[in-house]
């Protein structure tokens, strides 16, 4: 390929995105570029304070706890409150909580600060995903979810970097600076990001149409979205695992720290260097195949590192569960602003932002359980058949809740918020009421729509509504990767 192929690819990837997309495409690469606490939490209670190693575990495993609670948290504050006061009010909570770190000393204030610090920073994706799917049209869903992606994996590349590089100025000072990077992240989004949540629709009368309640449970009750969620959190126990027996299986093999250290740089250098690349091989592709080659890459990835015995090798697993990870992230996302009625993407995100944060809290516990009693072997051995299992799982059981997606992040189902107002229908259609309107159409009593007036095909429904299974009914029923590694927007 040459490199105005290149350049061309390059171009059309960032193309036709609305400006208040770049402006949380910044916010989040500001964000993560001082994101210092996660990566240095450990070294700094262990070398700094002289906490144990299994203190230090406990605390990052607190942080995922808190993004479980945080994350349904969040998605009830969005769809209530609004995307844009939960994502201010999140990030201030967060850069209090980084504040916080460089003056607190006692082991239960560090493990109260950082659990909130795990509900603030979960809190926060579902707002940021649905305000995507908000302002980004269907079409371009899944790319953007994808660039956001990739500007949270190079901020975070930059943290790494420029954290080692300034270890010498003290951990707190680096506590510090990540506190004035997420609030100089909220200041952006409260100056420059609009408010996408959407309107309120009006019936004949002019008076708001009654949405159905969609509550947390209601959310869970969606069949085609339960497993959505339930397939990920495979996806993410088995994306999860590298980053704490990776290390613990290359020290088993007699390499050294830095030689991890090296090996799963490879991780974010294949991503800020062949993301965009990745995006434009799979841009329109259908979202079950996609899911099901990112499963089966995460499996063979690591089941893969079983046989591993040298930094490269182990370096080719990573490149194989990356290139999984760049498919993966935006096109679960994607395909849950897709599952999701327009009035409750935040719930449905934060739904799905649980997934990611259980395995954020599991894993870690799981993983390291495992190699310190059978063996590492049996791990990889493990993550090779959930990686299989949940590639199974996309094909046989969302094919059908997805097969009209093929933009990788068009349509959505049809719900009330599909159906034109009533103002819209021409009065001289004079449909008899025998035309009848689907049941499966999923049109509610509430919109008012008088029975002798018929819907005619040009009043712009689709015909494949009228084919809807009862399952993708709305009523009924992003980028994020766990703590123990990096923090998706979810995606």
């Amino acid at each position: 390929m040459s490199i105005d192929s290149l350049r061309r690819s390059a171009t059309a990837t960032v193309s036709g995105l609305p400006q208040g997309f770049w402006w949380l495409w910044l916010s989040t690469l500001v964000n993560r570029t001082g994101a210092f606490v996660l990566t240095f939490l450990s070294l700094y209670l262990t070398v700094e304070l002289g906490h144990s190693a299994w203190f230090a575990g406990l605390v990052v495993a607190l942080h995922g706890l808190g993004g479980i609670a945080g994350s349904p948290l969040g998605g009830t504050l969005t769809d209530r409150w609004g995307r844009r006061p939960t994502m201010v009010t999140m990030h201030l909570a967060a850069a209090a909580c980084a504040a916080a770190l460089a003056v607190v000393t006692s082991a239960w204030a560090i493990a109260t600060v950082v659990l909130l610090m795990g509900v603030a920073m979960q809190a926060v994706r579902p707002s940021i995903n649905a305000t995507i799917a908000d302002m980004v049209p269907a079409h371009d869903v899944r790319r953007a979810y994808a660039l956001n992606y990739w500007a949270l994996n190079l901020g975070f590349a930059i943290a790494s970097i420029g954290g080692g590089a300034a270890i010498f100025l003290g951990y707190r000072t680096l506590f510090v600076v990540d506190a004035v990077a997420t609030t100089l992240c909220a200041l952006i989004v409260f100056l420059r990001l609009p408010e996408t949540r959407p309107e309120a629709k009006l019936d004949t009368r002019g008076e708001p149409v009654v949405e159905d309640k969609v509550s947390m449970l209601t959310v869970l009750r969606d069949a085609p979205f339960r497993t959505l969620v339930l397939l990920n959190l495979f996806v993410c126990l088995v994306f999860t695992a590298p980053w704490i027996g990776l290390p613990l299986t290359m020290a088993d093999q007699g390499l050294s720290p830095s030689a991890y250290g090296a090996v799963i740089a490879v991780n974010g250098i294949v991503i800020v260097g062949f993301q965009l690349l990745v995006n434009k091989l799979t841009d329109k592709r259908s979202p079950v195949v996609l899911l099901s080659l990112s499963s089966l890459l995460f499996a063979v990835g690591t089941g893969a590192t079983a046989l591993a015995g040298s930094p490269v090798a182990f370096a080719a697993t990573v490149v194989v569960w990356t290139i999984g990870e760049m498919i993966h992230v935006p096109t679960n996302a994607a395909a849950t602003a897709r599952l999701a009625p327009e009035h409750a993407r935040g719930r449905y995100q934060g739904v799905m932002g649980m997934s990611w944060a259980v395995a954020g809290f599991v894993a870690p516990i799981g993983a390291g359980a495992i190699v310190g009693g059978p063996g590492p072997n049996v791990l990889w051995a493990v993550t090779f058949a959930i990686g299989c299992l949940a590639a199974v799982g996309y094909s046989l059981r969302l094919r059908k809740a997805l097969a009209d997606d093929t933009a990788g992040g068009g349509g959505e189902r049809v719900g009330a918020s599909e159906i034109p107002e009533a103002s819209e229908i021409p009065e001289a259609a004079g449909i008899p009421e025998t035309a009848g309107i689907p049941e499966t159409a999923g049109i509610p009593e509430t919109v008012g729509i008088p029975e002798t007036v018929g819907i005619p095909e040009a009043a712009g429904i689709p015909e494949a509504a009228a084919e809807t299974p009862e399952t993708a009914v709305a009523a009924p029923g992003g980028t994020d990767a766990p703590a123990a590694g990096k923090s998706a927007v979810s995606a």
